[in-house]
This record gives structure tokens, sequence and C-alpha cells, in this order.
């Protein structure tokens, strides 16, 4: 009776353990398929669907006061990817990221929205925010042109702040901010070449 009692709990043992090893299994599965879901593989941070799952959360609601957005396009990529290679334009991007979301932190939402361009949503957010994160990207790429081998990088952000604008929805924000990337809104190497934000 004692060997039989022993014997099953052996058994009952190496069953928990398969049990175990199979939990972790799947959860590495479900962590494979979250990341493939809601992160870029390039650049690490959150993708484009990430971006629209956060847009579904204002889509059929009138836009808040407080909430603000900022569309970044790194533009120098194509250059980057051309002179050099493309494994080197994948590190420019990898790294313009990091800084994004270091910016981010205790701010804002930010992800890549595709290509060479990232979308940042403020909630409870003023202009004190959006100009925050806009000096703290500037001072991350300052650090990064100071290594050795850094490539430049270069962008530019078009800001638009709902307490100015009274608009009813977020995609019209985001579109807001998007048009201001192309007008007066340029930083070139991390120099600004106009202090306007729009």
């Amino acid at each position: 009776l004692f060997f039989v009692v022993w014997v099953i709990l052996i058994v009952n043992y190496v069953f928990i353990l398969l049990d175990l090893r199979v939990i972790a299994n799947t959860k590495l599965d479900f962590n494979s398929l979250y990341e493939a879901a809601y992160a870029d593989p390039v650049s690490g941070m959150p993708n484009r669907f990430s971006c629209d799952v956060l847009i579904d959360k204002y889509r059929d609601e009138e836009l808040p006061e407080d909430i603000g957005c900022v569309m970044i396009e790194m533009t120098n990529l194509p250059e980057i990817n051309s002179k050099y290679t493309h494994s080197a334009g994948n590190k420019a991007l990898k790294r313009f990221s990091a800084i994004l979301t270091t910016a981010s932190l205790s701010q804002c939402f930010v992800g890549r929205n595709g290509g060479n361009k990232f979308l940042a949503i403020f909630e409870k957010c003023d202009q004190a925010a959006l100009d925050n994160f806009l000096a703290s990207i500037d001072a991350g790429l300052a650090y990064y042109q100071k290594e050795d081998g850094a490539v430049p990088i270069s962008y530019r952000a078009g800001t638009a702040l709902n307490s100015e604008e009274r608009l009813r929805q977020i995609t019209e924000l985001i579109a807001l901010a998007n048009r201001r990337v192309y007008h007066e809104n340029v930083y070139s190497e991390n120099i600004r070449n106009e202090s306007i934000y729009q």
C-alpha cells in the first residue's frame, strides 16, 4: 500500500509538471500572437492596429476638449535606406521609435502609424504637454546624434489640440495634425528650423 501511494504521488507530480509546461508554452504562444497583433515588428512599438484600437475608443462619442494629437514623420528614412542600407534604415527607425517611446512615458500613447509615420494621442492634454513631448524628442535626438557613427535623423511634427479646435471626431483631429506636418513644423537633424507648433 505504501508503494502504491508513492507511485500515485509520483505520477501526479509528473502530470503536474507536464501541465505547467503546457501552460508555459500556451503563454508563450499567446505572447507571440499578442506581439504579432499589437506590436510593430521593426520598431517594437504599438502598430497601426493598436492605433486603430485607441481611435475606436472615441469614434462613436463626442470628442473631449482635453484631447491632443501629434503626427510625426521621420523625413529622411528613404534617404537613409538608399544612402546606407535598409538595415541601417531599420536601426535608425528603431532608435527613433525608442526616443518617441521614452518621450511618451507618463504623457501619451504613441504608435507607428505605418511607414515613417507615428501617431501620439494625449488625454487630459494642454499645449504645455505637447511642447514637453516635442522637447523630449529633441533632447533624445540630441543625445543620440552625439554617438559615434550615428546616422542623422530628421523629422517633422504637426499638432492639434481639441481645446482650440473644438472638433467632434478624433479622425478630424488626427487629419488636422497630419496636414500640419507639412506646414511650418520642420525638424532637421534635431535642429528646429521653425519654432511654431500649429
